[in-house]
């Protein structure tokens, strides 16, 4: 059987764009595979430009436990440098190689999920990807650098790290094992008959998307198509669950009691 690692990505903004770029840069309604990747090895501590074919070869399912709502940013660029001793380096690039003037700032909006919630899964078959799990595993308890929710700008509100389940699937993970993250305060306001959306790696699924790392130079990245299968998860199966509250690790959500054990650690 496989192993399952399964993250909370929470937070009062995220943005999971895909391949968008430009002026108009959009959002999909669910996590992408590309940007949980970069999550991850953003807390392996990779380098920009490594080789990411090993976490993109895993499996990967995400459960909508909120939707939010759509927030759009009227988001404004300027083109004029704020330093006299390098007036040109701090202006905006252009298409053709050369550089906009003073005045001449840009205009993009900006598209995020607000107040949204989901639980993203990994699954790995196979001792070389249950390892890799156990890998991420650890290096989410203490990231080797900051995570964000597909943007910079959109930390998430808690440790992400739920736990590594042991033989079982992704689909068993996300339909019954993995609590439902929301509050029971929430909770009262749903359907007790409602279900919530799934979004399953899967050859023969019914939608391609395009957020496969393949990849690229740092500023260049390529994505492949990954097809994807829609399911759904009973929210009676996950509604005597209680909300999970991850206790921080060292350096995130920085307690009295981990900054002894950090300071313990060092000595």
């Amino acid at each position: 059987m496989p192993d399952v690692l399964a993250l909370r990505l929470g937070g009062p903004l995220q943005s999971w764009g895909g391949a968008t770029r430009y002026n108009t840069r959009g959002t999909l309604s669910h996590p992408t595979k590309s940007g949980v990747v970069g999550l991850c090895a953003a807390a392996l501590g990779w380098p920009r430009g490594t080789d990411l074919s090993a976490l993109a070869g895993l499996r990967f399912g995400v459960r909508v436990d909120r939707p939010g709502t759509l927030l759009t940013d009227y988001h404004t660029m300027s083109a004029a440098s704020h330093d006299p001793l390098r007036p040109r380096e701090q202006r905006l690039p252009t298409a053709d190689g050369k550089q906009l003037k003073p005045g001449e700032g840009k205009v993009s909006r900006r598209y995020y999920l607000e107040d949204a919630l989901f639980v993203a899964a990994f699954e790995g078959a196979g001792e070389t990807q249950r390892e890799l799990l156990h890998e991420v595993e650890a290096a989410l308890r203490r990231p080797r650098y900051p995570l964000f929710l597909g943007r910079r700008s959109c930390p998430p509100d808690a440790p992400v790290l739920i736990g590594l389940l042991l033989d079982t699937d992704l689909e068993a993970a996300l339909r019954e094992h993995v609590p439902w993250q929301v509050s029971d305060w929430r909770r009262t306001r749903l359907p007790e008959s409602g279900a919530l959306p799934l979004v399953l790696d899967e050859p023969e699924g019914e939608e391609l998307i395009d957020d496969l790392p393949a990849g690229g130079a740092p500023f260049d990245r390529r994505f492949a198509h990954r097809a994807v299968h829609h399911a759904s998860a009973a929210v009676t199966a996950l509604a005597g669950t209680d909300e999970v509250e991850p206790a921080p690790a060292p350096g995130f959500g920085f307690t009295a009691e981990a900054a002894m054990e950090l300071a313990a650690e060092e000595e």
